[in-house]
């Protein structure tokens, strides 16, 4: 079995991890309700964890020096907030109608970019070596879970229809193998490290000014601890995979 061939059957079986979101359907929304706060605290936690453990640290590994990663950082948080602005002028304007946020897109689009970085990494890994391919997948697979999982309750609790927001979390996760593809094709002699920072910079910016504010909004003091006990846990799952990982 060639790297393409486990470049391909490992980012399938990612994109496939995005349909977590299904074990969700059948549980009826009252409940639902109930846990979509926690789960966004969660969602911000992996988030920020994710910015800060992983793509931080990999750019700079990957060649990217001090200077040029907070540049780049920064142009990530500063294109999401623009986009955001844009999204805001665009969207939600007959408020009779249903409304999606605007940080669903964000979310959609900073998951396909952050997708498609973790393509490149693991099928760079699987060019290196079978086994480490292996291993550099199972922990980005340990690492989508909880973010897939908290970016469709995000979808959810942005207006999306838990259907739909499925059908659109599984098409961002498409970028996975498209990753792969392009490091099997280029050997990784292509220069993308800089995507890294950008990457978490677009990250941080959900995090921050999206979802932080989102799980505070509510006056119940258990529900604000349990949105804050959430965003710890995800913080502290994404410090523990960088541990292992690194």
């Amino acid at each position: 079995m060639g790297s393409l061939s486990w470049i391909l059957g490992s980012g399938l079986a990612m994109a496939a991890i995005a349909l977590v979101g299904s074990a969700t359907i059948w549980i009826p929304d009252e409940k639902l309700d109930r846990l979509l706060l926690p789960l966004v605290g969660f969602a911000a936690g992996s988030l920020f964890g994710g910015a800060m453990f992983h793509m931080v640290p990999a750019g700079l590994g990957a060649g990217v020096d001090v200077r040029a990663t907070v540049t780049w950082l920064a142009a990530g948080f500063t294109l999401f907030f623009a986009l955001e602005q844009l999204l805001h002028r665009h969207h939600c304007l007959r408020a009779a109608a249903p409304c999606r946020q605007p940080m669903t897109y964000l979310i959609l689009l900073g998951d396909g970019l952050h997708n498609f970085m973790g393509g490149l990494a693991v099928g760079g890994a699987f060019l290196i070596d079978v086994r480490t391919g292996l291993m550099t997948w199972l922990i980005a697979v340990a690492h989508e879970i909880p973010q897939e999982l908290g970016d469709f309750a995000v979808l959810v609790h942005g207006g999306w229809k838990r259907s739909t927001a499925l059908l659109y979390n599984f098409a961002s996760a498409l970028t996975f193998p498209a990753g792969g593809i392009i490091a099997w094709t280029a050997s990784l002699h292509a220069d993308v490290a800089f995507l890294l920072p950008f990457a978490a910079g677009n990250f941080l910016y959900i995090a921050a000014s999206d979802l932080i504010p989102e799980a505070n909004r509510t006056h119940d003091p258990r529900r604000g601890l349990s949105s804050l006990a959430a965003f710890v846990a995800g913080l502290a799952l994404l410090y523990g995979l960088a541990s292992i990982g690194g």
